[in-house]
C-alpha cells in the first residue's frame, strides 16, 4: 500500500458535503426503521477531482452531552460547504403552507441543512449549493420559492422530466457583469441538464441572480453580493453531472471559483 505523507494530507482542502436523508422505513428490508444518511457518488467525485478531501456532515445527536460533536465543531474543522441536491424543500421553512400533498418536501432535512449553513456562515467559510442547495440557500437568507413551476408559472418548460433525467437540457442566459459572467468570458448562454420542479421566486434580498433559464425566466444561478458577506453562490443545474465532450456549460470554472475562494479563506486564517 503506497504511504501518503501526512502533511500532503494535511494541506489539501477539506470540503463538508451535506447529507440526504432517508428517513426510517419499517418496510425496508435492508436497515429495518432506520434512518440513512449519504451521499450521491458524483457530486463527492466532483469534488475530489482537484484533489480536495469530501467528508458528509452527518446530522448531530442534539445532546448537550460534554464532548458532542456539534455544526460548529464541523464548520471550524472544514475549509467549505457544499450544499447537496435532492428532496423538495418543505413550504413552511419559507412560510407556507404545501399548495399539494406531493409538495410537503422534507422538513426534518430543511431543518438539518439550515443549522448547517448557519454554522459555516458564522464560521466566515465558503458555501456552494446544487440544485436544491441553490433552494435552500436563498431560503435560509430570506427567499421563497416556486413550490411547483408546472403549476405556479404558466407556459414553463418542464425542468424536470423523470425519464430523462439528467439528459433533460434547457438554454440559460447569463447576466453579464456578474463573477458567473468573468468564468465564462465571451458566454451569453448556455446549455444545462434541468432535474427540478421548485424553484426561486423571490430571491434573497443579499443575492443576486446570475443566470436566468431562457424559455421562462427561471433563476438558475446565485451569488451573495460582495457587500452582504463571505462567498456563497449556487447553480440550479447538477454540474457533477457534466459529461466531458458534451455541449453542457463547463463544470471546471464554477468548481475552482469555489475551491480557490475556500483556498483564500484558509490562507487568510492562517495567516498571522
Amino acid at each position: 500500500m503506497k504511504r501518503i505523507p501526512a502533511a500532503a494530507a494535511h494541506s489539501r482542502l477539506k470540503i463538508g458535503l451535506s447529507a440526504c436523508f432517508s428517513h426510517a422505513d419499517p418496510t425496508r428490508s435492508l436497515f429495518t426503521g432506520k434512518t440513512l444518511q449519504y451521499v450521491e457518488q458524483s457530486i463527492a467525485h466532483w469534488l475530489m477531482s482537484t484533489g480536495a478531501m469530501v467528508v458528509m456532515v452527518p446530522c448531530p445527536t442534539g445532546s448537550t452531552q460534554r464532548g458532542d460533536v456539534t455544526y460548529e465543531h464541523y464548520a471550524h474543522w472544514l475549509d467549505g460547504l457544499v450544499m447537496h441536491g435532492g428532496s423538495d424543500v418543505w413550504p413552511g421553512s419559507y412560510g407556507e403552507e404545501p399548495l399539494h400533498e406531493n409538495w410537503i418536501g422534507d422538513r426534518i432535512r430543511d431543518a438539518y441543512d439550515l443549522a448547517l449553513v448557519a454554522a459555516f456562515e458564522a464560521a466566515g467559510k465558503p458555501i456552494f449549493g446544487v440544485c436544491r442547495g441553490l433552494q435552500l440557500l436563498n431560503v435560509a437568507f430570506g427567499g421563497t420559492l416556486y413550490q411547483d413551476i408546472g403549476t405556479q408559472v404558466p407556459g414553463a418548460f418542464v425542468h424536470r422530466d423523470p425519464v430523462a433525467y439528467d439528459l433533460n437540457y434547457h438554454r440559460i442566459e447569463i447576466r453579464q457583469g456578474t463573477r458567473l459572467s468573468r468564468l465564462y468570458p465571451g458566454v451569453e448562454r448556455a446549455r444545462v441538464n434541468s432535474i427540478h420542479h421548485q424553484a426561486i421566486k423571490r430571491l434573497a434580498a443579499d443575492f443576486e441572480a446570475e443566470a436566468f433559464s431562457v424559455s421562462d425566466g427561471i433563476v438558475e444561478a446565485v451569488r451573495r453580493k460582495a457587500a452582504a458577506g463571505g462567498y456563497v453562490a449556487a447553480v440550479q443545474w447538477h454540474p457533477e453531472f457534466h459529461r466531458p465532450g458534451s455541449d453542457t456549460i463547463d463544470d471546471a470554472p464554477i468548481l475552482q471559483d469555489f475551491l480557490d475562494a475556500v483556498a483564500a479563506v484558509r490562507a487568510a486564517a492562517a495567516d498571522p
